[in-house]
């Protein structure tokens, strides 16, 4: 009995999945509005459904009855996130609330799976940052000058990048200096620099006049991925790097820009990879190895990548079941590698249903920043939509052997509370920039009702009934 509950329980998740990944792209195709609603109510119900028949395989596979505390807790903070934050913005965009709770829970679920105090230290200062995260949008109402403190952002960027270099607080975790710890609390300055990284060059690129400026805003651009460089954090340089020359080409709409950044980049790394091999791409390289062929580094450098696509393939499509396959095979599994513990107990199909919601939100803040008539925030917007789907790509293509990997993490699923906090913020100031977005459509639907009155009124006076050529709409 138990195993079919367990086998009924997996093949349902799959299919809530799949039909939640469908509302995520239903919804920009919705023209009703209601039709639109009811999306992402619906989506609501997966959501919850998916969690609980994930609890089910998890209790009656592992027997562990720790899964049943953990589970209506859980459950609670999420209605609660996701009625609180609906009613003090009602205007907000609820696919990114839907997918981020999402997110989230699948996240608890796993580490719950792999490791039970990891997973309630998450839960905890993950609950604490959502809180926190949620008050930005109303504060971002009342900051109106945010686009001139350029310097603010570059400086406080670059300094605290620096801090993993002081001494007994920087932090060296394989191969990479890149964490401080503070009183015996260990944080990533990357995950929080990259937000003041895309708001320094969008201010940047709201002040630029002239070529002068554009240059200018690239050479301290190129200071902050100097210094990831120096610690040896090279997935976040792709990140930074591609999230400048992007914003860049949305600002000038000049192609060379883009080309030209893809062009400079190939270059420098293949050249510093030929010159740097054995000193400062010591560590680069021998992912790049492992990469290649990591059957033949099996023992050393190349075991991640092979636990990691031997978890995949045992998985299959449907997946072994939560709680019945073996991801602590896998190292660093949960955090770098939780792609593939997913990917061996719940299915590849839940696993490209996953990659398919990070797209939706990737595309939801791509649509948000090309509506927005306020270039610092479009600016602002469209780098953070960069910044994480290209995070989302460097985790799933290192964990999949389509490129070498980088050591990122997966946003709100992975382990780490310095990811997951600076994803939510970068969600929290998307969202007000939806905000912003509704209503401006507002001012502008206002303004041509105004226009209809007054041609109306103009109408009545002269009997007139509309001329195109001389701009007065008939009424």
């Amino acid at each position: 009995m138990i195993n079919i509950i367990c086998v009924t329980s997996k093949y349902l998740v799959l299919v809530f999945m799949a039909l939640y990944t469908i509302k995520c792209f239903s919804y920009f195709t919705a023209k009703n509005p209601k039709r639109r609603i009811w999306n992402v109510n619906l989506q609501v119900f997966y959501i919850f459904a998916i969690h609980f028949l994930c609890h089910v395989m998890l209790y009656f596979n592992t027997d562990d009855k720790t899964v049943l505390a953990y589970y209506p807790i859980q459950i609670l903070i999420a209605i609660l996130y996701l009625a609180i934050f609906h009613a003090v913005y009602p205007k907000a965009s609820r696919l990114l609330i839907n997918n981020i709770t999402f997110l989230m829970l699948i996240g608890y679920t796993m580490l719950t799976r792999l490791n039970h105090e990891l997973a309630v230290r998450q839960f905890i200062l993950a609950t604490v940052c959502l809180f926190l995260a949620s008050f930005l949008p109303y504060i971002m109402g009342r900051l109106t000058n945010m686009r001139n403190w350029t310097v603010m952002y570059g400086v406080v960027g670059i300094l605290f990048l620096l801090t993993v270099f002081i001494p007994h607080v920087g932090q060296n975790i394989n191969g990479s200096r890149n964490w401080i710890s503070i009183a015996g609390i260990s944080l990533q300055p990357m995950e929080f620099v990259k937000i003041l990284f895309v708001l320094f060059v969008a201010s940047g690129l709201v002040k630029a006049a002239t070529l002068k400026d554009v240059v200018i805003n690239a050479v301290i651009a190129a200071a902050f991925m100097a210094v990831l460089a120096v610690e040896k954090d090279f997935g976040a340089i792709a990140i930074f790097y591609l999230a400048y020359i992007s914003m860049v080409y949305l600002a000038t709409s000049r192609p060379i820009f883009l080309i030209g950044g893809v062009v400079l980049v190939v270059g420098v790394v293949v050249l510093g990879y030929i010159l740097f091999k054995d000193s400062l791409f010591y560590h680069i390289s021998v992912r790049v190895e492992a990469w290649k062929d990591p059957w033949a580094y099996r023992e050393t450098g190349g075991y991640q990548l092979s636990e990691s696509l031997f978890a995949i393939g045992t998985g299959g499509f449907t997946g072994m079941g939560l709680g019945k396959g073996m991801p602590y095979y896998i190292p660093v599994n949960e955090s770098d590698f939780i792609f593939s513990a997913i990917c061996e107990e719940l299915g590849a199909i839940f696993g490209l249903c996953l990659i398919l919601i990070y797209v939706s939100g990737f595309i939801a803040m791509a649509n948000i920043a090309m509506k927005c008539k306020q270039p610092f925030y479009k600016y602002m917007t469209f780098g953070f939509a960069i910044s994480y789907i290209i995070q989302v790509f460097l985790n799933i293509g290192g964990v999949t052997k389509f490129i070498p990997s980088t050591g990122v993490t997966l946003p709100l699923v992975s382990y780490g509370i310095s990811s997951v906090f600076s994803t939510l913020i970068m969600f929290s100031m998307v969202q007000f920039v939806y905000i912003l977005v509704g209503k401006e459509g507002e001012a502008l639907e206002a303004e041509e009702r105004e226009l209809r009155a007054a041609a109306a009124e103009y109408a009545a006076a002269t009997g007139y009934t509309g001329d195109p050529a001389r701009g007065i709409p008939a009424p």
